[in-house]
């Protein structure tokens, strides 16, 4: 087996009086499907995936996207069950994303979509105006979390937001009403802060929609390693555990117990 492999997104639609080809689709539609096809193949982290070719060919419009055939494999795999539930439920966030973007388009320009990979007898997914590959409401509940972390980045022209970087999900960006950071004094760069957020979150996986954040309360957050806090901690367990026991007769018991 080769170790490179693709998937082909097919389009079929029209512009106007024309059918839909090539020629006449336009670079922003491009740069959707570029950024679609990412998150379809590669969800989670990017900085490590394999490099991902493009190219575009007729038949009315069809891109080509290979890459690592390990990854093909797996999303053959997503796209036979897609097929077989017709819901994206069970997907992870990115990906669940990914094929909504791709409803959307169906759903707003009237395209008809065909996804498969180059494996043999491939499993494939249609995608058109009439299907609802949308994620059910149900399963994604308001929540509240904390977040403690550095911040930096704060601002924006219209929408403004807050970066902070967390040692559990990265940097995360928080929508942040423009009205707070004018009123703020403190310079908040560069400085940990724990941020009170609202969001969207899976009530069957915890998992977080990130991209739903929305910030609620600034938190005081000064992290402190304290060595002789930590050291009385210890000489405290020493003292009132270990200090009471005898070596030789607690190993005695032990091996006793074992023996019996």
């Amino acid at each position: 087996m080769e170790n490179i492999g693709y998937i082909e997104i097919k389009i079929v639609g029209a512009k106007g009086n024309l059918n839909l080809s090539p020629e006449n689709y336009d670079i922003r539609e491009v740069i959707s499907m570029l950024e679609t096809a990412e998150n379809l193949l590669y969800s989670g982290e990017k900085k490590d995936r394999p490099i991902i070719s493009y190219q575009i060919e007729d038949g009315s419009v069809r891109h080509i996207f290979k890459t690592s055939i390990q990854y093909i494999i797996g999303f053959n795999a997503i796209l036979g069950q897609i097929s077989q539930v017709q819901h994206i439920d069970f997907l992870d966030l990115g990906t669940a994303k990914a094929f909504e973007n791709i409803q959307e388009i169906a759903v707003n320009r009237n395209y008809d979509f065909s996804i498969k990979t180059s494996l043999d007898n491939s499993n494939e997914v249609k995608v058109d105006r009439t299907t609802k590959f949308f994620r059910s409401e149900v399963i994604w509940a308001n929540a509240e979390f904390y977040f403690y972390g550095k911040v930096t980045n704060a601002g924006g022209k219209d929408k403004a937001n807050i970066h902070i970087v967390t040692e559990e999900l990265g940097t995360l960006r928080i929508q942040t009403p423009i009205s707070f950071l004018e009123k703020y004094d403190d310079n908040l760069l560069y400085k940990s802060y724990g941020i009170r957020v609202s969001g969207k979150q899976n009530s069957e996986t915890g998992e977080i929609d990130t991209s739903t954040l929305r910030f609620v309360e600034l938190v005081d957050y000064q992290p402190k390693y304290d060595e002789q806090y930590l050291k009385g901690l210890r000489d405290k367990a020493t003292e009132s555990w270990i200090g009471s026991i005898n070596s030789e007769n607690w190993l005695r018991e032990i091996r006793g117990g074992y023996d019996a």
